[in-house]
């Protein structure tokens, strides 16, 4: 049964999503401040993974029909890649703060359009290379690298906005006969998997506030997951796409806040410009998709 579209509603999913994923960031940030980061994310994907199989076990079919996939090594692929970027930009998150880490992570619109041709064969006309170009001078800005001493931390953000593009294109890859439950299934079992043997290395013992705070990670996790999930299927993705980039104001609240991080003027001017690039990037694709569907 096909789910009623309701725009309104999906903005306002979408807008929470944001919220949480910024109460998210914060908490792992905090953790990773005291702990090893491969430790934090190891623990945040056991429980991913722990709800991945639960829910799959519910669905038509059981775990069988959910673990079938036509193409075990991308959907593994996907996973790996999901929980290094993670782990990436949460050691992002300590040396650079939140809010200097997000102004750059907010360019994988941009990275998903430029690696959209080699990846799935689609075309990207010249209006959204300009878009594109024009963003990723705003990354520049924000980065300032021919001030003072560029710090090699700061490309981490830019790595997992890189890692973050790859992997959104890979599941748009294998969404062409693989569903969505399966793609979750595998990512969630993937990448736990594959942080397991790194995070137990590193794994030191955390007081019971730390414990609660963690489990505070992982629930909020689930539920931005789940939050995203709904938003996208009471309306359309490039409805709700652009009120992703509130992350920005949400993260920006809390770092100053929490943190008592700065926002600065070259991040501020930086993060408008590419958070416009990325909006007109996803406008020129709901116009190619409307294009696409005339007769």
């Amino acid at each position: 049964m096909a789910t009623q579209q309701n725009t309104r509603l999906g903005i306002w999913l979408m807008i929470a999503t944001c919220a949480v994923f910024a109460v998210q960031d914060a908490l792992s940030r905090h953790l990773a401040e005291n702990h090893s980061v491969f430790m934090v994310v190891m623990i945040r994907f056991w429980f991913f993974g722990l709800f991945a199989v639960a829910l799959a076990a519910r669905s038509p079919g059981g775990l069988r029909a959910a673990a079938r996939t036509e193409f075990p090594v991308l959907q593994a692929l996907r996973g790996v890649l999901l929980v290094a970027e993670i782990s990436v930009i949460v050691i992002g998150f300590v040396k650079l703060g939140l809010i200097a880490s997000h102004a750059v992570f907010t360019c994988y619109p941009l990275l998903v359009a430029a690696l959209s041709g080699p990846v799935l064969g689609e075309k990207v006309g010249w209006r959204r290379w300009a878009a594109i170009f024009v963003g990723f001078v705003g990354v520049l800005i924000i980065l300032e690298p021919g001030f003072g001493v560029f710090s090699p931390w700061a490309l981490l953000p830019l790595i997992s906005a890189f890692g973050f593009a790859l992997y959104g294109l890979l599941t748009r890859y294998v969404s062409r006969k693989d569903s969505a439950s399966v793609s979750f299934l595998w990512t969630g079992v993937a990448g736990g998997l594959a942080m397991t043997p790194l995070g137990l290395t590193h794994w030191s013992a955390m007081t019971p506030t730390e414990w609660a705070l963690m489990l505070s990670l992982c629930g909020t996790s689930a539920l931005s997951h789940w939050l995203l999930i709904r938003a996208y299927e009471v309306a359309e993705a490039s409805a709700v796409q652009p009120f992703a980039f509130l992350q920005l104001v949400f993260i920006a609240f809390v770092g100053m806040t929490f943190f008592g991080e700065t926002l600065r003027l070259n991040v501020a001017i930086g993060s408008g410009i590419v958070v416009a690039a990325g909006i007109f990037t996803l406008w020129r694709q709901r116009v190619r998709e409307k294009a696409a569907l005339r007769p």
